[in-house]
């Protein structure tokens, strides 16, 4: 078989075109540190980078949206715990105010301390997150979800919570109407009030605690009505359910004595007068903190009162305020308990961005030690194979005919 000279150059140099595209192929995957910079480099490896690739984003958005809610729930923790100081400072002069030795005047002064309180807890309910939005907004509102109204304190936002919309769906804002306004009523299972008095319409001469449960089983969730008959040591009392219309429990009313009936009790205290009355009725979600406020400031201003009705009116108020202030601590609790799931999902999150950003690097990133290596071989391939050229260059029949 005959070789023209001319194929014998071309090989030659087609041997050390693609040697030396080696070779810069080498070098460029040393310099980039990338096995895989182009799909048809390795199309497995590729597709599996940017799936890793594709996870470590959605994994980056995860984590903003941790943070942003991280800095919604922050701060709506502390502005719960500023307004169990700012209410604990108010049952301190509730307190206060059931001293018998008090005037009209001191306690108008407690009032007027309550009202200045109740503004600043009103700044708080209505408190900022720093993004144009309000903790307490629910569902979001532009304008501050508490308006003060000459009826009192309107909650304007929607009940719920703005959530981030991931996977994880991470709380933005606090339901302001279940932290404000749905505190259970009495102590959580029935209400005690004091009724006028049925025969001469003046407030009641003995007065009702908040009562206690002492069988759940035996609550029926029935409403009833406490009658006091007759006066001094022959007074007598009577429980009537209003709901069922029948009669629970009747006997000789003996002032500071328990009266159990349908797994509750409660105490009557007093030197009752005949037509004194007392209602107990099922509890329910809807206790709101500023009517507590203005109810007790309302009962403070009045003047001329007995003992009797500042006893009465200072339980069912202290009452209230504790009811209220579980309910703030419950949803405060609440909060808490969310921010230890974001430090937890936090922790998650790290974990899976370092995994997959340890499968992208196992896809695509390159082995230097062998690179290096790989690069020498090819240095020295590409060098061998010039030297090779070089001489197959000289062995042509004129260079033999000149020497």
């Amino acid at each position: 078989m005959r070789l023209a000279t001319i194929t014998v150059f071309d090989a030659g140099i087609t041997e050390l075109q693609a040697r030396q595209q080696r070779m810069q192929d080498a070098q460029q995957r040393l310099t980039s540190g990338k096995r895989v910079e182009r799909a048809s480099d390795d199309p497995t490896g590729a597709a599996r980078a940017e799936r890793a690739l594709s996870a470590i984003g959605r994994v980056d958005a995860n984590q903003r949206a941790l943070e942003a809610s991280r800095n919604g729930m922050t701060l709506a923790e502390g502005a719960l715990g500023d307004a169990n100081e700012i209410l604990q400072q108010i049952r301190e002069a509730l307190v206060s105010a059931g001293n018998g030795t008090y005037s009209d005047a001191e306690r108008n002064g407690l009032a007027n301390k309550i009202e200045g309180l109740r503004a600043q807890l009103l700044s708080i309910a209505n408190r900022a997150d720093g993004g144009g939005g309000y903790l307490f907004s629910g569902q979001g509102a532009g304008n501050p979800p508490f308006l003060d109204t000459a009826t009192g304190v309107v909650y304007s936002g929607s009940s719920g919570q703005i959530q981030t919309g991931n996977l994880d769906n991470f709380p933005l804002t606090v339901d302001g109407r279940q932290t404000w306004e749905q505190a259970r009523s009495g102590n959580g299972s029935f209400v005690t009030s004091a009724l006028p008095n049925s025969i001469t319409a003046a407030p009641a001469k003995s007065w009702i605690d908040s009562g206690r449960v002492i069988d759940p089983a035996a609550l029926t969730g029935d409403s009833y009505k406490i009658s006091i008959s007759g006066t001094g040591p022959t007074a007598t009392y009577t429980v009537l359910d209003t709901t069922t219309g029948g009669v629970v429990k009747s006997g000789t009313y003996v002032p500071g004595k328990s009266l159990d009936f349908d797994g509750m009790s409660m105490t009557l205290t007093g030197v009752a007068a005949d037509g004194d009355e007392f209602q107990v009725q099922p509890a329910t979600s809807t206790l709101k903190v500023f009517d507590v406020l203005d109810n007790a400031v309302a009962d403070l201003r009045k003047t001329n009162r007995t003992g009797t009705e500042v006893v009465q009116s200072n339980v069912l108020s202290l009452r209230d305020l504790d009811a209220s202030m579980a309910n703030l601590q419950n949803v405060r609790s609440q909060v808490g308990e969310r921010l230890n799931n974001l430090d937890g999902t936090e922790t998650r999150l790290a974990a899976l961005k370092q995994y997959n950003e340890a499968e992208k690097s196992a896809a695509e990133d390159l082995d230097m030690t062998r690179a290096i290596s790989d690069f020498q071989n090819q240095q020295t391939g590409y060098e061998a194979a010039l030297k090779a050229y070089a001489t197959v260059q000289r062995m042509s029949l004129f260079n033999y005919l000149n020497n």
